[in-house]
């Protein structure tokens, strides 16, 4: 008999792609070993429970039909055990619900997680399953226009969800303020979202006012302050920290009185070395840099005070945009110098919008003000995963009892009567 000749032709779009099998194939066996350990600690939780007969009540049942996991490596091929409750039925039955392997999933949470960001690059509904296709094979299923268009319902009713939260246990120590531009599609105004960043006092950062308004102005800053007082935030924040848009301190200060002001560095440089030529802003920029690096408020003044007399005469517009909110600027002084780095600047704002604002450049192609939001907020979500926890977290519950503090260090009580 001779050897057989035919040769399998390859397919339109097909690749050879033995490392990815092997990883597929590698994280199959490291699912199922996981799920097997999971369902071994569940026996064993359960293993003194027996039945009017003395058998073991709970035991295993098989495994759940196979399906597909779609991945970042593509589908994953799994089985989900089950046990069986020899002693109980309904409420009463013991259940085993994996949290490694949910019982509907379809997709991990980087999948659902990355969506969102091919949204706000530009991708229509319809070019999602050819995109997904190029990055995780040809195998790669269960995201039709219908199931995308399903998931921006549910993100859009996430999003309003979170919006009505009760807020009566929360607290806020610092809290970072900015305006976020997106301009959606067929429309020729851009839309502002007002996003309010809180530091908790156990030093987390959490995402606290996220909503539309018309550009960042006193009364939609008002309207959102309100909207988070009104759902039980009824203590203000010791400092606040944003640019010089003035909507949002004019709103501060009648929604919560007591708030300390505190300026972004990062922004009032940019806008005095606008006011300066091109050939003077490397210099000016150092010099703008030894105010608020400066060790202690003396100094920081000192240094505004040279800028003052150096720049003054030729260039008054730069100083003057210096000079008008100068207690503002150095109010950090007064608080710890562990959180010095942190409410110097509204970068905890800036570093997670700053991908945001690079993913919206498309948006005007593809979506509306509504689903932008929706999509923002999906993205936000997913970053605040990462936000790190402030430093010196353990000078919180001082900040919030009221403890002085002078150029970032404790004021003893003898230093304070001392000073009275």
């Amino acid at each position: 008999m001779t050897d057989d000749t035919v040769v399998a032709l390859r397919q339109p779009g097909e690749t050879d792609d033995p490392l990815t099998e092997i990883l597929r194939s590698g994280a199959r066996q490291l699912l199922a070993q996981a799920v097997e350990a999971e369902i071994a600690a569940v026996l064993a939780e359960h293993e003194h429970l027996t039945t009017v007969d003395g058998r073991r009540r709970l035991v295993r049942h098989g495994h759940g039909p196979e399906r597909e996991i779609l991945t970042g490596i593509g589908p994953v091929p799994v089985r989900r055990p089950k046990v069986r409750d020899r002693g109980a039925d309904g409420e009463d039955r013991i259940r085993f619900t994996s949290a490694i392997l949910p019982r509907f999933a379809r997709r991990t949470r980087s999948i659902d997680a990355v969506l969102p960001t091919l949204y706000l690059r530009g991708l229509s509904s319809g070019d999602f399953q050819d995109a997904l296709e190029a990055l995780l094979g040809k195998e790669a299923t269960g995201l039709s226009p219908q199931v995308i268009s399903r998931l921006k319902t549910e993100w859009q009713a996430d999003y309003e969800r979170w919006r009505k939260r009760d807020l009566t246990a929360r607290q806020y120590v610092y809290i970072w303020a900015d305006g976020v531009y997106l301009q959606g599609r067929l429309e020729d105004e851009k839309q502002c979202i007002l996003v309010i960043i809180g530091a908790t006092p156990e030093g987390r950062k959490e995402l606290v006012g996220f909503q539309a308004g018309f550009r960042e102005s006193t009364q939609s800053w008002r309207e959102l302050l309100n909207d988070i007082k009104g759902r039980g935030l009824a203590q203000g924040p010791k400092l606040a920290v944003g640019d010089g848009a003035l909507g949002f301190w004019k709103a501060l200060d009648e929604v919560f009185p007591g708030a300390r002001h505190q300026r972004c560095w990062v922004h009032k440089t940019a806008n005095v070395l606008n006011k300066l030529p091109k050939s003077r802003q490397k210099a000016a920029k150092e010099d703008l840099h030894a105010i608020w690096m400066a060790d202690g408020r003396t100094e920081a003044e000192a240094a505004m005070d040279t800028f003052e007399a150096k720049y003054g005469a030729k260039y008054p517009q730069a100083v003057g945009c210096l000079m008008k909110y100068r207690h503002a600027l150095l109010a950090f002084y007064d608080f710890p110098a562990e959180h010095w780095q942190h409410v110097r600047t509204s970068n905890p704002i800036e570093s997670v919008f700053a991908t945001v604002r690079h993913r919206t450049v498309r948006t005007k192609g593809c979506l509306s003000h509504k689903t932008a939001l929706a999509m923002v907020f999906k993205l936000v979500t997913e970053a605040s995963k990462t936000w790190r926890r402030l430093s010196g977290n353990n000078r919180l519950p001082q900040v919030i009892k009221g403890v002085r503090f002078r150029d970032g260090i404790q004021v003893k009580d003898a230093d304070h009567s001392a000073a009275a």
